[in-house]
């Protein structure tokens, strides 16, 4: 509905610099400040507690900057207080730490076990050592992952080129950022106005990418980042109803880790309830062709390295035992002896069954609603596997907090423009820009 027109004889342009300056003079609600200072105590407790070098690096630069963005938006007026400290943070827990890290040539272990994989792929055409005697020389991941280690085996270990473009982590993250920005672009509503939604999920992302959700693995390890932007964009060209452009993203994300494979039934679900059971089968059997066509090279060449790498070792069932043990309630369980370990299974297939069985009898209809399935089930996962870290659950955060940020509901996706009112004399108080984006209601 519009604003009703201000008396005869009054301008428009005053009436808009008022209330232009009564919103900038307002100070930020009190939740955004208390927000940064809550990342400030989390990132704070790295160098107090964690025992990895790589977490104590990001936790003083994070736990700084998200300090200077608390004061930045409890003291500046807006629209600074919400547009400042999201910029030191970003700063303070992801530029900072990521160069300090890339400088000093410190990462997690998975960064190395990428670049190592990377470069037997480039040698070898197989990412998996025959007999690995550390756990460090194990991969857990599936052949596409190695793909992100290829620009270390091209670029060497010394120079600074490879210190920065040849570091896993740098792949990782422009994959994941690379994703968010083109699901965005696939998902957006064919409208002549434009600037609202692209403005809020901008601000989403920008404040998503600072948050610790993301800055902490995106500076110490990225391994996940990947995999999350490859669902996310998947779900977007569901949405649009383009299956074989949302077959092949989902074939690189489950060439990346089995972790993914879940993405398929619950995107498969969507474009046969949005689009057709014609569209839905096209992508499921893009998925499952393109994922064989970029993992079976290296079945074949390894069979045995990498089964025991990729499936035994992860569930801990493998010769070593897997460094990841977060005290979750499938590794809790696990521990029990076999007995404990068949339980979690049988608790993990229960919950696959359940989401499955969700799929069919309500499947989802747009992004927040295969978003959110994608996430419960994942969440599942992660809880009841016999092994697994407190920070997996950082995908499922991902997953809902970007369907909300890129989701635009309202109209279907090949409806027409809207167009735009032009009349002068029924311009809204708050000017073309105001709330609306001047469209007719």
């Amino acid at each position: 509905m519009l604003t009703p027109m201000p008396p005869d004889g009054c301008n428009v342009e005053v009436i808009t610099w008022r209330v232009e300056r009564e919103n900038s003079s307002r100070a930020a609600p009190w939740w955004w400040p208390a927000g940064w200072l809550l990342a400030a105590v989390w990132a704070a407790a790295f160098p107090l507690f964690s025992g990895v070098g790589t977490h104590r690096v990001w936790g003083v630069c994070a736990a700084g900057g998200y300090t200077a963005a608390a004061v930045a938006a409890r003291v500046l007026p807006r629209p600074l207080a919400l547009r400042i400290p999201v910029a030191v943070a970003l700063t303070g827990a992801v530029v900072l730490p990521l160069l300090l890290l890339l400088l000093t040539g410190q990462a997690q272990s998975e960064v190395d076990v990428i670049e190592r994989s990377g470069r037997l792929l480039y040698e070898r055409g197989t990412p998996y050592l025959e007999a690995p005697r550390r756990v460090e020389e194990y991969t857990p991941y599936l052949p596409g992952m190695a793909l992100l280690g290829i620009p270390r085996a091209l670029l060497g270990e010394h120079g600074w080129a490879a210190r920065y473009f040849g570091d896993a982590r740098v792949w990782c993250a422009a994959v994941f950022l690379a994703c968010l920005v083109a699901s965005r672009g696939v998902v957006r509503q064919p409208c002549l106005v434009r600037g609202g939604g692209d403005a809020r999920f901008t601000a989403v992302t920008a404040v998503l990418t600072a948050s610790p959700v993301v800055a902490l693995p995106l500076c110490v390890s990225g391994v996940d980042l990947p995999l999350a932007g490859l669902c996310v964009l998947a779900i977007a060209f569901a949405v649009r109803g383009r299956p074989v452009a949302a077959g092949l993203v989902l074939a690189a994300a489950c060439s990346l880790k089995w972790t993914a494979w879940p993405a398929i039934p619950v995107v498969v679900a969507l474009l046969g309830c949005a689009w057709g059971a014609r569209q839905a089968l096209r992508c499921a059997g893009t998925a499952v062709a393109g994922t064989a066509l970029l993992v079976l090279p290296s079945a074949l060449l390894s069979p045995g390295p990498m089964v025991q790498q990729v499936l035994a070792f992860p569930t801990g069932r493998g010769e070593l035992a897997t460094p990841a043990a977060s005290s979750l309630p499938g590794r809790l369980l696990a521990e029990q002896g076999a007995m404990g370990w068949a339980a979690a299974m049988a608790l993990l297939v229960c919950g696959a069954i359940g989401v499955g069985v969700s799929l069919l009898v309500r499947p989802p209809t747009d992004a927040v609603a295969a978003a959110d399935r994608l996430a419960i089930g994942l969440a599942i996962a992660f809880l009841l596997a016999p092994a697994g870290r407190f920070g997996y659950l950082a995908l499922p955060v991902l997953l809902v907090v970007w369907a909300r940020s890129v989701d635009t509901p309202g109209a279907p996706p090949d409806a027409p423009p809207t167009p735009i009112r032009t009349d002068t004399s029924s311009v809204p108080v708050g000017g073309v820009g105001s709330v609306g984006g001047g469209r007719p209601s």
